[in-house]
């Protein structure tokens, strides 16, 4: 409903400025004096230098808030070029603004807005669990191929075992099932995602019998996995953390909580730099769910 009303809005305000820009065109003088000539800069170029200054701070940050900062910037940019250009067609200073124009002001509006859309697209592409998903990680290979991962074909058939062909034909559904990429040098590197839980109740028969036994067997290893780090919590150093709180919120603000969780896992997940010996690989957990009742936390 919300996105068929800003489509209504935005196709209608198309229309009407149509014959808006037609009456303007026959009814606006060639020259109009005007005051406040020197506010009106200022403030436009102090909107500006502050859009380029948060920018820069979000952009740093990795943050989505970012995205449409960049792009008011870029707009503002090209809005700045054209009254440069436009308002001083007459002075002595054309040739400057022209100038600013083609070679600052137009080329870093598009590089904010490409980088505007670089950090839309980094978000971790979000999709459910299907059952061809399920089947990929029964078989055992994919787990083996993709925990070598970022590495050449032969550099994982060398560390699992495995024959180069097999490798190559592991790498190819993974890639096809979105779980995989090829990176420019050859080299294979896993694609981040946020996978949802299926519902077994989208399914009938033996597949959802067999969605249930998925779920029943991931919480399975997830009560392993946390066993095994609570036995282990003493060898860990400086490198585990582990924290808990109860509050209470609405559904609106549990949602607005699970998207910061994932803006932030995508921010230190997709961050592009060469792996260091300084960093270690960590098992990050994010469960939300009512308590029972009668329990006392």
């Amino acid at each position: 409903m919300i996105r068929r009303i800003l489509l209504t809005l935005l196709a209608g305000a198309a229309v009407l400025l149509v014959p808006w820009t037609v009456y303007l065109a026959h009814t606006l003088p060639d020259r109009y004096d005007t005051g406040q000539w020197r506010t009106a800069w200022v403030g436009f170029d102090v909107a500006l230098l502050l859009c380029f200054a948060t920018g820069a701070w979000l952009g740093l940050r990795r943050r989505r808030a970012a995205v449409p900062l960049l792009s008011a910037t870029a707009a503002m940019l090209c809005c700045d070029a054209w009254f440069d250009v436009m308002l001083g067609w007459t002075s002595a200073e054309r040739w400057t603004s022209i100038a600013l124009a083609v070679f600052v002001e137009i080329p870093v509006a598009v590089l904010l807005a490409l980088a505007a859309r670089r950090l839309l697209s980094s978000a971790m592409p979000r999709r459910t669990v299907t059952l061809r998903d399920i089947e990929l990680r029964e078989d055992p290979r994919y787990q083996l191929v993709t925990r070598e991962l970022p590495a050449v074909t032969e550099e994982i058939a060398r560390r699992t075992g495995l024959e180069r062909a097999e490798v190559a034909d592991c790498l190819k559904t993974l890639r096809d099932n979105g779980f995989v990429r090829r990176e420019r040098k050859g080299s294979w590197a896993s694609i981040q995602q946020d996978l949802r839980e299926p519902r077994p109740d989208d399914y009938d028969g033996a597949d959802r019998e067999r969605v249930t036994a998925f779920l029943d067997a991931k919480y399975a290893n997830e009560v392993a996995l946390l066993s095994w780090a609570a036995a282990h919590r003493d060898e860990f150093g400086p490198w585990s953390t582990a924290q808990r709180t109860s509050t209470r919120l609405t559904e609106e603000e549990f949602r607005e909580l699970e998207a910061e969780y994932h803006e932030l896992i995508a921010r230190y997940s997709q961050r592009r730099r060469r792996p260091t010996a300084e960093e270690k690989e960590l098992s990050l957990r994010f469960y939300a769910f009512p308590p029972p009742e009668a329990a006392t936390v």
